[in-house]
């Protein structure tokens, strides 16, 4: 069974940065695709940027002049770089999992908050 670890979450002020990284355990390939998701109290959950193999895409337009998602030399290891931080990006970021190019996001961490204070 993949186990998503996220860490790095907290209380920034607006125009801060945070760095979450995410460990899978539990599978010795590599994962084919991971990504970073986050849920704003009473929103929908958004895929914020993901990555395949090396190819990392930000999904998310509010994001993408601000935030890098890239993998880690450790394998199935990935980061979220967020600088700029504002007070909309305040949500619980999720870090999640494919296994294939046919799977869903089959895999999921517990969830870090981020909170940014204006």
């Amino acid at each position: 069974q993949v186990h998503l670890v996220e860490s790095g979450g907290g209380l920034v002020q607006a125009g801060g940065s945070l760095r979450l990284s995410c460990v899978a355990s539990g599978i010795s390939s590599t994962l084919y695709r991971m990504g970073w998701f986050r849920q704003a109290p009473g929103k929908q959950r958004d895929l914020v940027a993901s990555i395949t193999g090396g190819r990392p895409i930000n999904d998310l337009d509010s994001v993408k002049d601000r935030f890098t998602i890239s993998r880690g030399n450790a394998r199935n290891t990935v980061y979220l770089q967020m600088n700029s931080l504002k007070p909309e990006d305040t949500a619980v970021y999720y870090c999640a999992a494919q296994t294939d190019p046919f799977d869903s996001w089959k895999y999921w961490g517990q969830g870090t908050q981020v909170t940014v204070s204006s």
